[in-house]
């Protein structure tokens, strides 16, 4: 059980998940998580709602971290920031379409914590430190199972080759198909590390044909 776990972090409770070597696809068997999320749409890289909900989830997570840490003695990493991306034609990830994409933007959440905790933190952040953005965050329940993943090393803007492959070749060899939207986990802040030495782990949950 997670709760059995001295400090709680998502990289090393779901190791095989969090820490994939370089290399090709690989298969890996993703069990039912909980997220909280913001939802949005459009370019990450200009959308000031992307960076207000970004901001927001942010705040809400450091601040179940430091309440729960207070109330139960647990220590809890706020995990890695993480993306689910959808569009209407899949192709928008490969050509980098970005004022196309739908996002969904996931910190990890552990079980303990309830939908109603989140509510009332989410409402405190946004009137506390006068964010609207967290009265948007909510519990993600997700259910990925069969999936493909691979580390990208790189800028985000280098994806589009590795993606194609994966559309192209890897699913059709393997007779898969889209099996949920397109997910991303981003091991490094991109303000401070090198677009060159981006670490992303690439995931698409898949489904046989």
């Amino acid at each position: 059980m997670e709760q059995s776990v001295e400090k709680y972090d998502v990289k090393k409770v779901h190791r095989d998940l969090y820490s994939p070597r370089r290399g090709d696809f690989a298969v890996v068997e993703v069990p039912p998580m909980r997220y909280l999320a913001i939802d949005g749409h459009g370019d990450p890289n200009t959308s000031e709602e992307y960076a207000d909900a970004v901001g927001a989830l942010y705040a809400v997570g450091y601040t179940l971290k430091f309440a729960d840490k207070k109330a139960t003695g647990r220590d809890l990493a706020v995990g890695p920031l993480e993306g689910l991306w959808r569009a209407a034609d899949p192709q928008a990830f490969v050509r980098r379409d970005k004022t196309s994409w739908e996002w969904t933007m996931l910190v990890p959440l552990p079980e303990w914590i309830g939908s109603e905790q989140v509510e009332q933190t989410a409402a405190a952040v946004r009137e506390k430190k006068n964010l609207p953005a967290a009265a948007a965050v909510r519990v993600l329940a997700l259910a990925e199972g069969t999936s493909l993943q691979i580390l990208h090393v790189g800028s985000y803007d280098d994806e589009g080759p590795v993606l194609a492959r994966l559309h192209d070749e890897v699913m059709p060899d393997g007779g898969w198909t889209f099996g949920g939207d397109h997910h991303e986990i981003y091991l490094n802040d991109p303000r401070r590390t090198e677009p060159s030495r981006l670490r992303t782990i690439l995931r698409q949950p898949v489904r046989p044909i």
